[in-house]
């Protein structure tokens, strides 16, 4: 059975009239190198028949350590990630100043093998992409959730 999670995409209007997303890039080793198709919308797991906006806005806080601002929502729709999981993904257009963004933190053995607990955060960085780039940031699975915001503000994907 598939699992589920759901994700707040935050969007806002840049200097320049383009429109820029709030995305983040998961902390940890196995992350550490990696850039371009890292990044993710904030995201969690929920239980399946759970709200998936209520999820939404608890991983927001979670991962970036700020309440996401209010705002009028869309559901852009679901998409499915590589290993299966499926995450509904929520918009809100806001504003937030993510300077002091801190993410809630889990533990792992690490180095692999060595007995070690080493504490990581669940995400070490935070930031505003204009479209272009967060298409090319995102994990591939999530892409989809660009063009869906797209097409809801009247903009070809």
């Amino acid at each position: 059975m598939a699992k589920h999670s759901a994700g707040l995409l935050l969007y806002r209007a840049s200097a320049d009239g383009d429109v820029e997303v709030l995305i983040v890039h998961p902390g940890g080793p196995f992350w550490a190198r990696r850039d371009d198709g890292a990044w993710s919308i904030p995201k969690g797991e929920h239980p399946a028949g759970a709200d998936p906006w209520d999820a939404a806005r608890r991983e927001f806080v979670e991962e970036i350590g700020l309440a996401p601002p209010d705002g009028e929502r869309t559901e852009l729709g679901v998409v499915r990630q590589a290993g299966g999981k499926l995450v509904t993904v929520f918009a809100v257009r806001g504003e937030l100043d993510v300077t002091d963004a801190r993410s809630n933190t889990f533990e792992l053995e690490w180095p692999p093998r060595s007995g070690k607990l080493c504490e990581f955060p669940e995400v070490d960085r935070v930031g505003w992409f204009p479209l272009d780039r967060a298409r090319v940031k995102l994990l591939a699975g999530q892409r989809p959730a660009l063009d869906w915001l797209t097409s809801h503000l009247g903009r070809e994907p």
